[in-house]
């Protein structure tokens, strides 16, 4: 008795962080666990937390809702960066809004062609480092390819292929951009825009998680196969919840486009 006293003593503060993970239910560690007494009980918080965890996996087959799974980042670093996967998935719902901000809206301006991407013999540049743009009236817009003249015509290709809807004509070093009235058909137009860049955004997303998938995978043989089972499934409740919050930006910004 006594010697297991001494062993439980540096365990206050272990203890009473798995205390939270108790008072929701989760089983307790077995009586005389030598996990408990030697290893400050990690191994038993480990365990009960999958434990509960892995009780919600046939609720599907049963017809019940299923739990949020919820896996200590902490736990399974060893295996996968789960935080790094959030990143990588977040900076995709990033660049979708970037999308939609920058090139889809029923107003152009000098602003919107800045990032236009321009093939080059030297490489790849934004056109706002080619070309001096400028507004010269609400229906017209001017890019001034003085300082690369070599590049104009290549230019001129970028802003016809951006998906913007625009014909622009070369004049010399200079590029005249008209811009389209605000037609509904125009409208209708960067509302498909909008749906295609999403769905480029969606198969971004899912070639995160398969990649994320395929890292868990490598240490099968490592660990337990239920836990293997709850990380796929810790990255699919990921992607679905980054898929869902892509489908609202693309409401809003259907709403937004055809008024």
């Amino acid at each position: 008795m006594a010697v297991a006293l001494r062993c439980l003593r540096p365990l206050p503060s272990l203890l009473n962080r798995s205390s939270f993970a108790m008072s929701r239910g989760l089983p307790q560690a077995r009586s005389g666990c030598p996990a408990l007494l030697l290893k400050g009980c990690r191994q038993c918080v480990q365990q009960m937390l999958l434990s509960r965890q892995l009780a919600t996996k046939k609720a599907k087959g049963k017809g019940q809702s299923q739990a949020k799974v919820n896996i200590s980042a902490a736990l399974v670093e060893d295996i996968i960066n789960l935080e790094e996967t959030s990143e990588d998935m977040q900076a995709v719902i990033d660049a979708l809004k970037e999308d939609f901000s920058r090139n889809l809206s029923v107003r152009t301006s000098p602003g919107a062609l800045d990032h236009i991407i321009v093939m080059t013999k030297d490489g790849k540049f934004p056109l706002n480092q080619l070309g001096q743009i400028s507004q010269k009236s609400p229906q017209l817009l001017i890019v001034n390819m003085t300082n690369f003249p070599e590049s104009t015509a290549a230019a001129a290709k970028a802003i016809r292929e951006s998906g913007m809807n625009l014909n622009p004509e070369v004049d010399g070093m200079v590029i005249r951009v008209p811009v389209p009235k605000v037609t509904r058909e125009h409208r209708e137009s960067l509302a498909k825009l909008a749906k295609q860049s999403t769905n480029k955004s969606k198969e971004a997303l899912r070639k995160v998680r398969s990649k994320s998938i395929t890292q868990v995978k490598k240490f099968k043989s490592k660990v337990s196969e239920d836990t293997i089972w709850l990380l796929e499934k810790q990255i699919q409740q990921m992607a679905d919840e980054a898929a869902t919050e892509m489908d609202k930006l693309l409401a809003a910004k259907t709403k937004e486009l055809l008024g």
